[in-house]
């Protein structure tokens, strides 16, 4: 068995207030409901500071609370420094995973950071963009119901990969939670990325 310390799981955006803080919303639920209530911790954060001390954005609330999901939400930045302490970061698209591994101080640290899509069994893995979230925040409420069933349709996946990693021998991304997302390695995701990708408001 792993250490007894909690799986930490931090899902990223680029402003922490439509996406990334769904995810968290979505996963924590799931996560509760498979019984890893304090064996896992999952937060949000986004790649940059536009929206710091902010609530969730009023329809990613909305479609949350319709869909029977809870969420208290302070939007923050992601920081270099919490990569020592999380084992999964979960980038919402392509432009967010190379960013967050540019930033990771070691490859052991860029090695956490997966592509949530690439949870998803039917998402497009060789699609041009197939596997980012796109973001809602210039849209309205259908884009966030979009959002919403992205996340979801991932959120399974990804919590077998984390409930593996929970029980696997050793510590770190390199375990379960390395299932189900070899889709995500910075090879391919350089396919996957679209012109401003990563440049989204949320």
């Amino acid at each position: 068995m792993r250490d007894p310390s909690p799986y930490r799981v931090c899902f990223v955006c680029t402003g922490n207030i439509c996406r990334s803080p769904m995810a968290e919303s979505v996963f924590r639920a799931h996560a509760v409901e498979a019984g890893l209530d304090g064996l896992v911790e999952v937060d949000s954060a986004g790649t940059g500071p536009w929206h710091e001390g902010d609530g969730a954005d009023r329809r990613a609330i909305d479609v949350l609370t319709a869909h029977g999901y809870e969420q208290d939400h302070i939007a923050r930045q992601f920081r270099v420094e919490w990569f020592d302490r999380l084992d999964l970061v979960i980038a919402l698209d392509s432009g967010h995973l190379h960013e967050l591994r540019a930033l990771a101080p070691t490859p052991h640290d860029a090695a956490k950071v997966r592509l949530l899509r690439s949870y998803d069994p039917d998402a497009d893995h060789d699609a041009l963009g197939g596997l980012d979230v796109p973001d809602p925040y210039f849209g309205g409420l259908d884009d966030f119901e979009e959002c919403l069933e992205m996340v979801e349709a991932a959120s399974g996946g990804l919590l077998d990969a984390v409930a593996g990693a929970v029980d696997a021998p050793e510590k770190g991304a390199e375990n379960g939670a390395e299932k189900g997302a070899e889709s995500a390695t910075v090879e391919h995701a350089s396919a996957a990325d679209g012109p401003g990708a990563g440049k989204e408001s949320a």
